[in-house]
């Protein structure tokens, strides 16, 4: 693989040297011999668990809160902005904590556009989400136990479409917020950004916290924010009603499209994959 070098650096830092590690392999039967595998697949079902049981116990606690029939004010509770908090701090502090282990990626449509970008091997990322999908279920059975007076009443955390939304809007939703997501994924753990700015700290789950909540202040009114399906898929199956379902291939179809955009545009466009193999395909047949 061709290596790329930073000549200069800015503000009078000299940038270092870098090199892309090798793409994974699309099948890697050694993951399934080494206990470090195992231990990132626990990490990541425990990471998606935790996701959903505080983020869903918000967002029932502030439907409660506003819930006039039962007491409450139309300015009760921490407010959408306040569910976009818990949503993007979670990921904050799960990614943080897992980033060594499991690499943190608690979505399924991460995972997807890291493995579309050959980050992960096609096992790794299939395990990945099958973890993060039993952990969100577990997540939110957890709620249920816990609520179970205002689960079933405020809906159980589940995304759906709103009213006066259409499909096709909704979908559009989910794309373009996975595609946030995703490609704020993929440049926060860029090598050669690590690489330029390796005189500034880069602290990677901020900003991809920080795109969680900006999404979500955006299209909570839309669909609730999917960008997750093991959020969405989690929520569903405990909760358990008609609506949920009806909408569920939204909160796949879209986000997996979004990482996909997000992991064609980091990777072909702004790191030019395609033209760096063509350069090193050319280099080598000079010999």
């Amino acid at each position: 693989m061709a290596k790329d070098i930073e000549v200069g650096g800015q503000g009078g830092f000299p940038a270092k040297d870098y090199q892309d590690p090798p793409p994974a392999p699309l099948i890697d039967a050694e993951e399934l011999a080494k206990w470090s595998f195992y231990r990132a697949i626990i990490a990541e079902f425990i990471a998606t668990l935790l996701f959903l049981y505080i983020t869903v116990l918000t967002v029932i606690g502030y439907k409660s809160q506003v819930d006039k029939t039962a007491g409450g004010e139309d300015c009760g509770g921490v407010g959408i902005l306040g569910i976009a908090w818990a949503f993007g701090g979670m990921i904050f502090v799960l990614v943080y904590c897992t980033a060594g282990i499991s690499g943190g990626h608690i979505n399924p449509a991460v995972t997807f556009g890291l493995f579309l970008a050959r980050k992960v091997s096609l096992v790794r990322a299939i395990l990945y989400m099958v973890a993060q999908c039993l952990g969100a279920i577990c997540g939110c059975g957890l709620v249920k136990a816990f609520q179970s007076a205002h689960y079933g009443r405020y809906g159980g955390g589940a995304n759906e479409l709103s009213a006066g939304y259409s499909k096709g809007t909704g979908l559009a939703a989910e794309i373009i917020g996975t595609f946030v997501l995703v490609y704020t994924v993929f440049s926060a753990t860029d090598p050669k950004r690590s690489a330029r700015d390796s005189h500034v700290p880069v602290l990677a789950p901020l900003p991809i916290g920080f795109a969680v909540f900006m999404v979500h202040l955006a299209t909570i009114p839309i669909t609730g924010t999917g960008i997750n399906p093991a959020r969405s898929f989690g929520a569903a199956v405990i909760y358990n009603e008609n609506k949920a379902w009806d909408d569920q291939w939204i909160f796949w179809v879209g986000p997996f499209i979004g990482a996909a955009i997000a992991a064609f545009y980091h990777q072909f466009i702004l790191r030019a994959a395609a033209a760096k193999a063509l350069g090193s395909f050319r280099s080598s047949s000079n010999f």
